[in-house]
């Protein structure tokens, strides 16, 4: 009789089914992965550009995204690990070379606004905090360039710790965006005690909007929260020129989405790259 696989034991009710099994195995072996390519150093950040609606030849900013390589260079989609990694300091590891990479291209780049993704459980986290603070110390100009993203999600689990935070932070001039925001709509309460100074409409709220006036209406009632409190707002996961019209028309301040340009490893602020991508 063949001996059970001591792996077994740790699993979930219903993980002893042979394929629950197999993608169990497949997602460790890629979260094994991803820690190893975090301590070799094997990850980049990508730049996605935001454009200001109301001239969308104009970068208002980029966001920082980071990719993270396997053994044979190619990058490992986030979407096989962000959501276990959150989970785990595995997450807290991805936040720390997140910031470090950007925090890094800021100095490097002093024309340069970036905006960079969080958790709101990496605020507890000792070395992400002293990444952040080194940096600022060194440097106190690069929190008047730096922009902070944390989902609505991630940002409502502790609601206090992250206004704490905020707070703190005030007199950096670090500046925090709530991204996903009206995916969950949980966070519009916690508002006038939040210090978010942007918020990116939840891309699902986007796409066609041009036609959609279910969409429209949507999206004009989260504008209107988020002007209340002089919150700039950005429209996520733009793909269509007919939509941008319409978002600029109606006050979006700015627009991010792969009509404008997917996320490149390429500096696309350099005179040089911005000339091979025209």
């Amino acid at each position: 009789m063949p001996k059970t696989d001591a792996r077994l034991a740790d699993l979930p009710p219903g993980a002893e089914n042979p394929l629950n099994l197999a993608v169990t195995l497949r997602n460790d072996a890629v979260l094994i992965n991803v820690d190893r390519a975090l301590a070799a150093g094997e990850v980049l950040l990508a730049f996605q550009p935001v454009m200001q609606a109301s001239a969308q030849r104009n970068v208002a900013f980029y966001e920082g995204l980071l990719r993270v390589l396997d053994e044979t260079g190619r990058v490992i989609p986030a979407a096989q690990f962000m959501a276990a990694a959150e989970e785990s300091e595995l997450g807290r590891k991805l936040d720390c070379m997140s910031l470090k990479l950007g925090l890094e291209v800021l100095r490097e780049h002093p024309q340069l606004r970036l905006s960079i993704n969080m958790s709101a459980r990496s605020v507890g986290y000792k070395r992400w905090i002293r990444i952040l603070e080194g940096f600022l110390l060194k440097d106190p100009t690069l929190g008047e360039r730096l922009i902070l993203e944390i989902t609505e999600e991630s940002a409502m689990k502790v609601p206090d710790i992250v206004i704490g935070f905020m707070a703190e932070l005030q007199t950096t001039g670090v500046c925090f965006a709530l991204d996903n925001y009206g995916a969950g709509l949980s966070a519009v309460r916690y508002f006038k005690d939040f210090y978010f100074d942007a918020v990116k409409i939840d891309g699902q709220f986007i796409n066609g909007i041009h036609a959609d006036p279910d969409k429209q209406v949507v999206t004009g009632a989260l504008m209107s929260v988020a002007n209340q409190f002089d919150m700039f707002t950005v429209a996520s996961k733009v793909e269509d020129a007919a939509d941008a019209a319409y978002l600029a028309d109606v006050g979006v301040d700015c627009l991010q989405g792969f009509l404008f340009g997917p996320p490149s490893v390429r500096r696309l602020w350099l005179p040089a790259n911005r000339a091979r991508s025209a």
